[in-house]
């Protein structure tokens, strides 16, 4: 298959869903002589952050000479977005190559009945992952965790160690009502005797990492146990975060925007620290600059300056909240905010977060089958309804509110990581 033909195979099997559990994936990874254990992997999970915190480690990794193969999800662009080494993306031959391999690797276990489902979207795409890394020769991997942990496709690695950045309540159906609940989905990525640094805060989720982290005898090292122990600084032309480690103190300005990235990069550092004493001495000069200059797009991404446009996932409760307080602290208000998101998030939270920041809300839908109708979001925020208009194509509505905003006002695109997407395809060179 040339790389098209890949990205309409990839498009017919998403519409087959998603599927929790692991079978499917060891099955294909036995065909394929597990190629997962070929080198060392960490395992990142948590509800936000992970992506930030999977590039930060990457980067300092790569700044120590190491080849270092990165997987995360969703992708904004295009799907090689997923499966990097460093900051290169896979190449489209590389990825035809492989999915073709892979495909008819699949193809051959069904037709054997050694596979009872066809492997999902996720599923194809962590076995092209860890087939990547093998034949890259990685000399580490750095996997992003997707929903949740215990039946997620990467958990079927046997990592250095486990990261869990934060836990907050979504997907509730799938991973539980409870914060503890969630956390409890998301500690499924923890091993025996395998340390686990943990950025979550939450009271309740905290205790039931703890408690499964002793029963399994691994070591546990919580970013923020002490209210001393991380702090931040905002000047009118900086702003610097410190951190006090069992280890070392550190002060950094991480190079992506937002005080939880500041959280992000801490978690990161902290998480180098350990990797340091179990694999690879790592230096501290490394470590910082790893956070100082890792990038990551689609998250508090100034995609425009005149007039401003910054560009958010922010498609959930936690999430939002860190793109408020943004916006509270360093950009001119009010803004002129495009909306869209997917319909099975929290649309009334989101909206109650981030429309009373807005003079104008222009509600708009990206394409793709789970996305929510503008008319729909509409619906459950009429009490927004005297700012709100509805623009269903994208490109018309960032027109709109870049033309609204002309130089006085912020543009503000968010509510998913898909609109970000939409937004960078329809504008590839920028506004």
């Amino acid at each position: 298959m040339n790389f098209q033909e890949c990205s309409n195979y990839l498009e017919d099997v998403q519409k087959l869903g998603v599927k929790f559990g692991l079978d499917n994936v060891r099955t294909v990874l036995e065909a394929l002589y597990f190629p997962h254990f070929q080198y060392p992997s960490i395992l990142v999970a948590g509800t936000n952050g992970k992506g930030s915190v999977c590039a930060m480690i990457t980067r300092i990794l790569s700044l120590h000479g190491f080849r270092v193969g990165l997987f995360t999800s969703p992708h904004l662009v295009s799907v090689r977005e997923r499966i990097r080494i460093g900051d290169t993306l896979i190449t489209k031959k590389a990825f035809s190559h492989r999915l073709t391999f892979l495909k008819e690797k699949i193809e051959a276990l069904i037709l054997a009945k050694k596979l009872l489902h066809h492997p999902t979207y996720f599923e194809i795409l962590s076995c092209l992952a860890f087939l990547s890394f093998k034949r890259e020769k990685v000399d580490i991997a750095v996997l992003e965790v997707g929903m949740g942990g215990r039946f997620d496709a990467t958990n079927v690695v046997l990592p250095l160690m486990s990261v869990i950045c934060t836990i907050s309540p979504e997907h509730q159906k799938a991973l539980g009502e409870t914060p503890g609940q969630i956390a409890l989905e998301k500690s499924g990525i923890m091993r025996p005797d395998v340390p686990v640094v943990c950025g979550a805060e939450d009271p309740e989720a905290l205790a039931v990492l703890k408690k499964r982290a002793k029963e399994l005898g691994s070591s546990f090292f919580q970013v923020f146990n002490k209210e001393d122990s991380f702090h931040f600084s905002h000047g009118s032309q900086s702003r610097e975060f410190f951190l006090r480690t069992s280890k070392d103190v550190y002060s950094f300005s991480p190079g992506l925007l937002g005080h939880h990235q500041g959280k992000n990069a801490a978690i990161a550092i902290v998480a180098a620290e350990h990797l340091s004493r179990i694999w690879k001495n790592l230096k501290k000069n490394h470590i910082l600059h790893g956070v100082e200059t890792a990038r990551w797009e689609g998250r508090l991404e100034l995609f425009s300056e005149n007039p401003p446009v910054l560009l958010d996932g922010a498609h959930n409760e936690e999430g939002a909240q860190a793109l408020k307080t943004y916006i509270q602290e360093s950009v001119s208000m009010p803004v002129i905010l495009v909306f869209a998101l997917m319909r099975d998030k929290k649309i009334e939270q989101l909206a109650d977060v981030l429309f009373p920041l807005a003079e104008r809300v222009i509600l708009t839908r990206f394409p793709y089958f789970r996305a929510a109708s503008p008319e729909k979001i509409q619906k459950r925020t009429l009490k927004y309804k005297d700012k709100i208009v509805l623009e269903s194509d994208v490109f018309k509505a960032v027109r709109r509110a870049v033309h609204e905003a002309k130089e006085q006002k912020t543009v503000v695109i968010a509510g998913s990581l898909f609109l970000v997407g939409e937004v960078k395809k329809l504008f590839p060179d920028g506004l």
